[in-house]
């Protein structure tokens, strides 16, 4: 069974963080699904400018752990166009066993809290 690389899991938790955004009303505005090239969505709501950083954390690493350097930079980034940055981080995991990979051909569970403004 073929591991799902890190591009594939990235694409997997933009999918899920998309639809999530997407059903809040938000209105995408720039997509970006490159690994390293942050921030993966520039949405608009109420008119008012969002940065959102997708990432996909596989298990047995903890999804809300963040790198607070990282994010100040993009914050930082963010304020020059008066945009709201929020971390979506999906955890993900191979549902029949938690240390074996995610791939393509079993089922997986999601640990997803939603975004987090930072």
């Amino acid at each position: 069974m073929p591991k799902l690389n890190r591009q594939e899991l990235h694409n997997l938790a933009m999918n899920i963080v998309g639809k999530d955004l997407e059903d809040h009303g938000y209105e995408f505005l720039g997509v970006n699904s490159e690994l390293k090239k942050n921030p993966q969505f520039v949405a608009l709501k109420d008119q008012k400018l969002h940065f959102v950083i997708v990432r996909a954390i596989e298990y047995p690493d903890d999804p809300s752990a963040y790198d607070p350097v990282f994010f100040k930079e993009i914050k930082e980034h963010a304020d020059k166009f008066n945009a709201r940055t929020f971390y979506a981080a999906v955890g993900l995991a191979n549902s029949s066993d938690y240390d074996k990979p995610v791939t393509s051909e079993e089922d997986y569970v999601v640990n997803y809290s939603g975004w987090k403004e930072i």
